[in-house]
């Protein structure tokens, strides 16, 4: 038997040549999923068989094709029903693990589950024994049943999504996809012949309206086991639409037409679920499942099963048989079987057929089955299943703690950059918060290592605008400008940023620059020329003192070429003017007060120059006197003058410059 992927798409997906050049063989798509072969392809998607590098799994990969991931609203569908459908959790359902996408690749991925279809099963054997096609049914309800029991519908029952495993396990495949797919319009249809796989198995609510509920899959479901009882669908013709006629306008003949010896049970329970009226039909796959059920133990035995785990037993009785595990209850639907199904008229001419010995093994068997579908569920919520827990926005430590007490192994993954989460919160796990997992399983924690972080570039020394170009191509964004005064960098260039070169800001995050306002001339009034000669030597100016008659101070600047804070450059003469006094001669304020004496209650000045302004500020004051500092253009934060020197009475304002 040969391994295929765990699913068919709405389209029958043919096998194909796995060594034909594919681009997507070799590629890890979302940085997750290394693919490794192609296995099949078909109008919808092409099937990969693919490892889960970070849970170290194989999987099955299916990825859309290009025109139909093109179409927002079929991508919108499409991640729509896969969400709904990977909350279901049933041995008979293939699982969807994960939805994604990576670039213009929209893909599923899902278990992978090597086998054959049942498409696959009736080529080989045309038809199978009325117990045996019982046997293959009975899980397949159990799965319809529990979607339905979710609010979910199929909608695409049919051989080709059934799954007949190595281990003869019965797997349904496509829950909810072909909403999706099947009757969005008419291109599809025409292009790929879509219609001529499904509308055997549609219903005539589907046909008629292109509505479809629960009773739509049981309808399928009936025409499923028509065709496992005859090797034939009820309805041939030349087109799609023929098709779809009959089965609005016929009704669905009994097995036992084909196939003379067919069971009565059989005949009643397909005219049953195929009834033209949704409303006389079993309500759900649930009532139908159970109306198998009861018709199985009335079988006489026939080869053995290909569904190793159906619901019943390989033999009706005798001691060789071996009962078989119920399917899963849906608690939820309670409707019993007897108000589902009649026997069916006694036909003319033909004798009753002889009634098995009952086996009351199998009695009791039916009935716990029942009462778990009326009843609890036990088999997936006592104790089999566990809920993941919600763990998103915890911290790491406290996460593990809580998984930990919850009964799962815990595994941490590779931390992932996120815009809002801080680093080390959980920003998701794997499986899902609220996924149904089997107790003990392991989970990954995937932990935020924050916002992506970009170091501040380069820019000194360049324009403004060669500035925020660089900014921007590293991903941050240059914000508010100033300017100061340099004598090292030239006018209109970047001095510095803020945060500083080589710091890391958030993506996207402001860089506010700093230009140089070039060099500017230092404002040295009211400083004492000598030492304002030297300050401007050390600045790289030539300076040039002229004395006047003035009532200022003598020895203060009191005027000065060029003006404060105008533009200049180095080595650029200035020129100062000093006073030198009143030509009555200098006296102090405090010498002119009449209550003063000259030399009395004088306080030595502090000479605080070369100190840092705090320093020379702090002592100042603590010798009595008052400061006011003054800022050199492309000055320090040491003091470079102070004015006057000498002594002053206490509460003198003494200026320094810096």
């Amino acid at each position: 038997m040969s391994p295929l992927c765990a699913w068919q798409t709405a389209r029958k997906l043919a096998p194909v040549d796995t060594t034909v050049a594919d681009p997507l063989v070799g590629r890890v798509l979302d940085g997750r999923y290394r693919v490794e072969s192609r296995v099949a392809r078909g109008g919808m998607a092409t099937v990969y068989l693919a490892l889960d590098v970070r849970l170290d799994r194989t999987v099955a990969l299916k990825v859309m094709h290009r025109t139909l991931a093109e179409d927002p609203d079929f991508v919108r569908r499409f991640i729509g029903e896969a969400k709904s459908v990977a909350s279901l959790s049933h041995p008979n359902v293939v699982h969807v693990f994960d939805q994604g996408t990576d670039g213009d690749h929209v893909y599923l991925s899902m278990e992978y589950v090597p086998g054959s279809t049942l498409r696959d099963v009736l080529r080989r054997r045309t038809r199978l024994p009325a117990r045996e096609a019982l046997e293959i049914m009975i899980p397949v309800l159990a799965a319809l049943g529990a979607a339905h029991q979710a609010g979910m519908v199929h909608r695409d029952v049919k051989p080709e999504n059934v799954l007949i495993t190595d281990d003869g396990r019965v797997k349904v495949v496509d829950f909810g996809l072909a909403r999706a797919k099947i009757f969005e319009g008419g291109s599809h249809q025409t292009r790929t012949g879509v219609m001529i796989g499904t509308i055997a198995y549609m219903s005539p609510e589907q046909v008629t309206a292109g509505q479809a509920d629960a009773r739509s899959d049981v309808y399928a479901a009936g025409v499923m086991l028509y065709e496992l009882l005859t090797g034939r669908q009820p309805y041939e013709g030349e087109n799609p639409m023929s098709v779809a006629y009959r089965h609005v306008h016929d009704r669905v003949p009994a097995p036992s037409a084909l196939v003379p010896g067919t069971p009565p049970r059989l005949d009643t329970l397909v005219l049953a679920a195929t009834d033209r009226d949704p409303a006389r039909r079993p309500p759900d796959a649930t009532a139908m499942l159970v109306a198998a059920v009861d018709a199985h133990r009335t079988l006489p035995p026939d080869a053995a099963p290909t569904a190793r785990h159906a619901a019943v037993p390989a033999g009706a009785s005798g001691p060789a048989a071996s009962p078989m595990p119920a399917p899963p209850a849906n608690p939820t639907l309670i409707h019993p079987a007897a108000d589902l199904l009649t026997a069916p008229p006694s036909r003319p001419g033909r004798a009753a057929p002889r009634r098995p010995r009952v086996n009351w093994f199998l009695v009791a068997l039916a009935l716990v089955m029942v009462g778990a579908v009326v009843g609890t569920g036990w088999w997936f919520s006592e104790g089999r299943y566990d809920k993941v827990p919600d763990l998103v926005g915890m911290n790491l430590a406290v996460a593990k703690a809580e998984a930990g007490k919850a009964g799962f192994e815990v595994r941490v993954g590779p931390a992932e950059h996120d815009s809002k989460l801080g680093e080390g919160k959980i920003l998701r796990t794997d499986p899902g918060a609220g996924k149904e997992v089997l107790s003990g399983s392991a989970i990954t924690l995937i932990p935020s290592s924050g916002p992506v972080k970009i170091a501040v570039p380069n820019v000194v020394n360049l324009t403004e605008a060669e500035a925020r170009a660089k900014i921007s191509e590293a991903g941050l964004t240059a914000g508010s400008v100033s300017k100061v005064p340099s004598d090292t960098v030239q006018r209109g260039l970047v001095l510095r940023t803020s945060p500083q070169v080589g710091t890391k800001v958030r993506e996207g995050g402001k860089v506010q620059l700093v230009l140089s306002a070039g060099q500017l001339m230092p404002d040295v009034s009211e400083m004492q020329c000598d030492q304002a000669a030297e300050f401007l030597r050390q600045k790289g100016f030539a300076p040039n003192v002229v004395q006047q008659v003035d009532d200022a101070q003598p020895g203060t600047v009191i005027a000065q070429n060029p003006a404060p804070r105008a533009e200049v450059t180095t080595g650029q003469p200035v020129q100062l003017t000093c006073s030198k006094g009143p030509d009555t001669g200098f006296r102090w304020p405090w010498e002119r007060d009449g209550n003063i004496q000259p030399g009395q209650n004088l306080v030595p000045i502090p000479d605080v120059r070369f100190k840092s302004v705090p320093d020379a500020t702090r002592e100042l004051r603590t010798a009595g006197f008052q400061v006011k500092v003054r800022r050199l253009a492309g000055g320090s934060g040491t003091v470079i003058a102070e004015n006057p020197l000498g002594q002053a009475p206490a509460g003198t304002r003494i200026t320094i410059w810096h």
